[in-house]
């Protein structure tokens, strides 16, 4: 995935400000075509106002390169989940709340992820809270 160009000299972040020209909105158009005006007269809809997958990327890679690990890595989550639902986002995280869910329901979530949505990162995750929920009275597998 390309990053922003960017001027060694100049800060990379916020994207919005400093490579607004390499933004896009999820239908295509450019950032600097979404404007008030735009609404108003019906060119932007509120899909066009959605993160991208590849704006979420540049962000990890900014991170990255700032040594934010943890970040780079809770941005390409994120980056994963931008075709997911909102609902069905909501319901994986309510899932995810102690005593919710048992770990063979989280892990057909995180098999539902990486299936439907290639959501590697993000089912790994789920993989990791089913684990942690089985080994401690947090799951509902132990409030039976």
């Amino acid at each position: 995935m390309p990053t922003p160009e960017k001027d060694p000299q100049a800060p990379e972040y916020p994207l919005a400000e400093k490579h607004a020209d390499q933004l896009r909105t999820p239908s295509g158009k450019s950032f600097g075509e979404i404007s008030l005006e735009g609404v108003l007269q019906g060119r932007v809809e509120m899909a066009d106002l959605r993160v991208t997958s590849q704006a979420l990327e540049w962000q990890a890679q900014i991170a990255e390169r700032a040594g934010r690990r943890q970040l780079a890595e809770n941005f390409r989550r994120a980056a994963e989940l931008v075709d997911v639902p909102e609902e069905r986002i909501l319901q994986i995280y309510e899932a995810l709340r102690p005593g919710r869910s048992s770990s063979d329901a989280l892990f057909a979530l995180a098999e539902e992820l990486e299936k439907d949505y290639q959501a590697s990162r993000c089912a790994r995750l789920l993989r990791e809270a089913a684990e942690a929920y089985a080994r401690r009275p947090i799951s509902s597998d132990q409030h039976r």
